[in-house]
């Protein structure tokens, strides 16, 4: 493998699309508002149809040419905008639910094999003595070795009873072994909280779920049982790609005030235009009463650390720039992802929906940061040694199409800039790599006491000095936001 290839192997572990989404499940004619159909170029659209069906080399299904033009309709529009079919339709509902069919394990990439972070709790991978480092080999009769991280998870799930067996290399052994497992239906937990230090806790949110919230909740209640005078706590949004709008507003609410702005959003459709406060009126569920009732009222004042990166989007950069612009917590780590949309899933039938961007949400003191991302108060690296591949990961303001204004370079120009801005940091990155030894180590798991931002959250929190970035800079939005 070439140094090139190495480099885009360490890079390209997961690239974060955050979705902030508004579950509206429902179909939606809306005549009152639409301009009459361009019937000429829906004729053209008939006639390739037709052309398609008659002339091409082998018969193509109908329902197969409908979908794709529905899909190409409206995946042309923005990065995150998308149609689902029932099986797309279907992984989606599991992503926001939090429940799929698997083994249960948090994995990662290391050296080409699959990675064990951690063994979800009480998931038959944790049944199994699956261990936290362990390296999957093997799936089936499949070499782990060449496959990206989301072909290794599909083929690790399945139906529900059925087995698959993962060949394990256990390192402090030195030995592989077979492990076969039952397939179930897993609960994943979005949420992990401990206390790190005495007086000092960690609580990190990994996604915007549907029960993120209520285990938010109970997670840092439980917390406060144990030691009801915290001196401090880290919120861990690095790496959240987003989710559920109304998780943010509530995790939001958790720290600030009653009543104040959270975010609010604008757009074409009247319901678009919205202001999120921090009540629960904003986020709790009918007849569910308050989430965070069992929360003592000192989290309101407590002193806080929101510890961000490049993975994290939407939702969770909704959470760090409301408690930036409240003034409420101090956000350390490295510029976000930028990604600034609302996506509406509107259903279509049964087993299939879109997913269409609505609004663009601004922070409460009225930024949008569409392509540009929330900037930390003080910035800091990933490790000690300076950050490995922060500057190659993608952001919002990488991706094509993305929202922009009209005065923007046009996107051919605007693509091959990206191009050679990310090849001349590639080739830096190869350049020092090449003077050193041994490839970069993988960064150690968020939480562990390796973790290098944390400590420094824990000494911003402890007023102890803090070892700030000396090379982190803002990366400009690629054009301005409307």
């Amino acid at each position: 493998m070439g140094a090139k290839l190495k480099v885009a192997g360490w890079v390209a572990l997961g690239a974060m699309t955050g979705v902030l989404t508004t579950m509206q499940l429902q179909a939606n004619a809306r005549s009152s508002t639409t301009s009459p159909l361009p019937l000429e170029e829906l004729q053209q659209l008939a006639a390739v149809f037709g052309i398609v069906k008659s002339d091409y080399v082998e018969p193509v299904d109908e329902k197969k040419l409908i979908n794709d033009a529905i899909s190409g309709m409206v995946s042309g529009l923005d990065p995150h905008s998308q149609f689902f079919d029932k099986k797309s339709f279907k992984e989606f509902r599991e992503s926001t639910t939090g429940r799929f069919v698997g083994v249960g394990i948090e994995i990662g990439m290391e050296d080409g094999l699959v990675k064990i972070v951690s063994p979800i709790e009480g998931s038959p991978a944790f049944r199994a003595g699956l261990k936290s480092g362990d390296l999957i080999s093997k799936i089936d009769d499949t070499a782990v070795r060449g496959l990206t991280l989301d072909q290794a998870v599909k083929k690790m799930r399945g139906e529900p009873n059925t087995k698959v067996t993962l060949s394990i290399y256990r390192k402090s052994e030195s030995r592989t072994f077979p492990v076969t497992i039952n397939r179930e239906e897993i609960k994943v937990q979005s949420v992990r909280a401990k206390m790190v230090e005495p007086g000092y806790a960690w609580v990190r949110v990994s996604q915007f779920q549907d029960r993120t919230v209520e285990d938010f909740s109970q997670k840092l209640a439980d917390l406060y049982k144990q030691d009801p005078k915290i001196k401090g706590v880290v919120l861990d949004l690095r790496n959240d790609p987003g989710g559920l709008l109304e998780g943010a507003v509530a995790i939001s609410a958790a720290f600030l005030p009653k009543g104040v702005e959270v975010v609010s959003t604008n757009g074409q459709l009247s319901e678009s235009k919205a202001s999120y406060r921090a009540d629960p009126d904003f986020y709790a569920r009918r007849g569910s009463g308050d989430p965070l009732r069992r929360l003592p009222d000192s989290i309101k004042n407590v002193p806080l650390v929101v510890l961000v990166n490049e993975g994290s989007a939407s939702a969770s950069e909704i959470v760090a720039g409301a408690l930036q612009d409240h003034k409420r917590a101090t956000v350390m780590g490295l510029q976000t992802f930028g990604k600034g949309s609302v996506q509406t899933v509107r259903q279509l039938g049964p087993d299939t929906a879109v997913k269409l961007t609505t609004a663009r949400y601004y922070t409460p003191s009225g930024r949008s940061i569409q392509a540009k991302g929330i900037v930390p108060d003080i910035p800091l690296d990933e490790t000690a040694e300076g950050n490995v591949f922060a500057e190659l990961r993608m952001r919002e303001a990488d991706l094509e199409k993305h929202l922009t204004s009209a005065d923007e370079k046009s996107e051919e120009a605007r693509s091959k800039e990206l191009e050679k801005l990310r090849e001349e940091r590639r080739q830096k990155l190869e350049a020092d790599y090449a003077k050193r030894a041994e490839p970069p180590k993988p960064l150690p798991e968020f939480g562990s006491t390796e973790d290098f931002p944390l400590q420094q959250a824990l000494n911003q929190l402890k007023g102890k000095p803090v070892a700030v970035s000396k090379v982190a800079q803002e990366r400009k939005a690629e054009a301005k936001t409307q």
